[in-house]
């Protein structure tokens, strides 16, 4: 028998500043077992150049996948692979550090609103060495998918038969932008073993079968195991990302951009990166 997931808790992203002095709110940023493969949710959005336009100039990253997605704006990224070039509105970053990578991510100063997420990914012991790799998702290449007034755009994973343009992903994530218009319902299937969040966006909803708290926005919400997920609003619309995957279950090291499994693994990262031998694939 399908059984809903229940939440497991509530939580408003609080303002950090990160890069060379960027304003955002975080959502989450640390080792959790309910949140296992994912470490870090970031939302970074604001009308005054000032908060942003110093970015994420070039600092590594190994063992993991960083994943940034601009809802509004332009960010450029350059990175030790030879890759330039610019993330617009509606398009995704997805970046596999593996063995190592050195990057940086710009914004660039415009009229009107920069508004965007970076999630971090973690990688399991057997893939932390791996090749690096990048991949420029396209808005245009982003699916959007409509049920019973429901709108979704499929990132990551698949929804009724249509797959999101990124594959091949070894924590078999999903990553779901959705909109759910007022008076309407979302049920979801997440693979049961497989931890799970929403990140409200805008908007009010319910994020359980219960109906007991209507959440809005910068509520991170983290499920119980189950089946499914039942979302649902009232008078107002909601849009919120929705991301699921596997856990990995293995120690986690941890320090500024550099996520291993021991603390002998983060000391030979960052002595590598002094060294200047710290990238294994160009």
């Amino acid at each position: 028998m399908s059984e809903a997931r229940r939440i497991h808790e509530i939580r408003q992203s609080k303002a950090t500043m990160e890069g060379a002095g960027v304003k955002l709110k975080r959502a989450f940023g640390e080792d959790n077992p309910k949140l296992d493969p994912f470490l870090l949710l970031d939302d970074f959005g604001s009308d005054n150049p000032d908060d942003y336009i110093a970015g994420f100039p070039f600092h590594p990253h190994r063992g993991i996948e960083t994943i940034t997605y601009v809802l509004e704006g332009e960010v450029q990224h350059k990175d030790s692979l030879g890759n330039e070039g610019i993330i617009n509105s509606g398009d995704v970053q997805w970046m596999t550090a593996g063995s190592g990578i050195i990057h940086e991510e710009m914004p660039k100063k415009s009229e009107g609103f920069l508004r965007g997420f970076q999630l971090w990914a973690n990688l399991p012991a057997s893939n932390k060495m791996m090749a690096p790799r990048y991949r420029d998702v396209k808005k245009e290449d982003i699916p959007e998918v409509e049920i019973n007034g429901s709108k979704v755009k499929i990132i990551c994973g698949e929804l009724n038969g249509t797959k999101g343009p990124v594959q091949d992903i070894v924590t078999d994530p999903e990553y779901l932008d959705i909109t759910l218009n007022p008076k309407s319902e979302f049920i979801h299937s997440i693979k049961k073993g497989h931890n799970a969040f929403a990140y409200v966006i805008q908007g009010e909803g319910y994020f359980d079968e219960e109906k007991e708290l209507s959440l809005g926005k910068e509520n991170l919400i983290i499920y119980e195991n189950g089946d499914k997920v039942k979302i649902s609003t009232d008078k107002k619309e909601v849009r919120f990302l929705l991301v699921s995957g596997k856990p990995i279950n293995e120690p986690v090291a941890w320090y500024g951009p550099i996520v291993m499994n021991t603390k002998d693994e983060i000391r030979v990262a960052f002595k590598e990166y002094r060294e200047g031998n710290f990238i294994k694939y160009k």
